[in-house]
């Protein structure tokens, strides 16, 4: 494989293989069954939730008539497990008969039909990470499968494969998916494995080639896993947050609001950093049975639009005492910041916490509008020598917004 992918390097001139397919001018919104439901591919005795036809089709229709594609989440993403577990006569990925009757093609049809785009997970590998067939010696192959189903939107992860081929690998599939004429959201797990291999991963070169990439660990549905990936991203090892830019993002990985491991203060935690880390809005959730207060959470329209910013700037730690820190992103109108009180303390304690608003760079002598992004409440104006001040709860966040006047 190696010498394969070496003459293709050879064969097709560099600036042929940048990724250049016009999407993610802002963090992609959208669905992903993995963190929720995981490998369940027993239909027979867990119709509801098994990875099959039915969940998606079932969340297409929760996303389209539940206010979701109207807040901007578009992507219906498929993770692992869907697949066939031998490839066709053709050479050609399946998906599983039983599960998927319609085929990829069928349910990226109903996708469509609901406004939604389809998303789909491949492995740069021999096989998938749960042991499904792999895109290694297919990756021309199966970049114009996934075009000829209607895919809009490609995960490629990295297992069964060797992290030193990615440099030659990721950007092979970015330039067998510009082949297609389709435009594909390309997402890579380029840099997770990089990270996993104890080095740095070479972030601009990533940006180049890849929509959005993941850099950590999977999350999981607890606290723990969402402050780790927290202090992860405000270590900023490498500078990665230098790279994120209309079209090419970190990604922190799935939004777990509405399952079962986040108190509701965490669960707004979540919501603001990843807004505030111009982060991926892909939940991972049961939307028939979401909460209301979740669901409010997620369709928030304010935490969203700081998200969705135009400028596509990752926000950054910019102070840590503690358990307390400060984070802050620019944003539209230019000046203006959000940012971020974080208290990941729990012991059971509001703090106070206070920076002057110069400190937080913001220091225009006409001083700044602030608002609380959740509620949305005006509250002050104040100028770069003035103290922002806010109680925040034990793992809570306080959310900001100061516009400049």
């Amino acid at each position: 494989m190696m010498l394969r992918l070496l003459l293709f390097v050879l064969l097709v001139p560099s600036p042929a293989l940048g990724l250049d397919n016009g999407l993610a001018r802002t963090p992609p919104m959208g669905w992903l069954d993995w963190e929720r439901f995981r490998c369940n591919t027993d239909c027979v005795n867990y119709p509801d939730t098994c990875i099959g036809e039915k969940l998606f089709k079932d969340m297409a229709d929760e996303m389209s008539s539940g206010g979701y594609l109207e807040a901007g989440y578009e992507y219906v993403n498929i993770d692992d497990c869907w697949l066939a577990k031998e490839r066709g006569p053709d050479g050609r990925l399946r998906a599983d008969p039983d599960r998927f009757p319609s085929g990829i093609k069928g349910l990226a049809d109903y996708v469509h039909s609901k406004g939604l785009k389809l998303g789909i997970y491949e492995d740069f590998g021999t096989k998938t990470c749960a042991g499904y067939p792999g895109s290694e010696y297919y990756l021309q192959m199966d970049a114009q499968t996934f075009a000829d189903w209607g895919v809009d939107y490609l995960k490629l992860d990295g297992c069964y494969s060797d992290p030193h081929q990615y440099k030659d690998a990721y950007p092979a599939m970015s330039f067998w998916l510009n082949q297609t004429g389709v435009p594909i959201l390309y997402s890579c797990s380029w840099p997770a494995y990089v990270v996993g291999a104890g080095d740095t991963p070479e972030y601009p070169l990533i940006a180049k080639y890849c929509n959005v990439w993941r850099n950590y660990g999977d999350i999981q549905d607890s606290w723990d896993s969402v402050s780790s990936i927290i202090t992860f991203y405000g270590d900023d090892k490498g500078n990665f947050s230098d790279v994120a830019a209309p079209g090419s993002f970190n990604d922190p990985d799935m939004l777990i609001v509405g399952n079962f491991g986040l108190s509701r203060t965490q669960e707004r935690v979540q919501m603001a950093m990843w807004c505030i880390m111009a982060s991926p809005l892909i939940m991972s959730t049961d939307l028939r049975t979401i909460n209301d207060e979740s669901k409010a959470l997620l369709l928030n329209k304010r935490a969203i639009a700081i998200n969705q910013d135009a400028l596509g700037v990752q926000g950054k730690r910019i102070s840590k005492n503690g358990q307390v820190e400060v984070w802050t992103k620019p944003i539209l109108p230019k000046g203006s910041f959000a940012f971020a009180f974080l208290n990941t303390a729990s012991d059971g304690t509001p703090r106070t916490v206070s920076m002057k608003m110069a400190d937080m760079g913001m220091t225009s002598a006409n001083g700044y509008s602030v608002e609380e992004v959740f509620e949305g409440g005006r509250m002050m104006k104040l100028l770069p020598n003035d103290t922002m001040t806010a109680q925040v709860n034990p793992t809570g966040v306080f959310f900001g917004k100061a516009t400049v006047m």
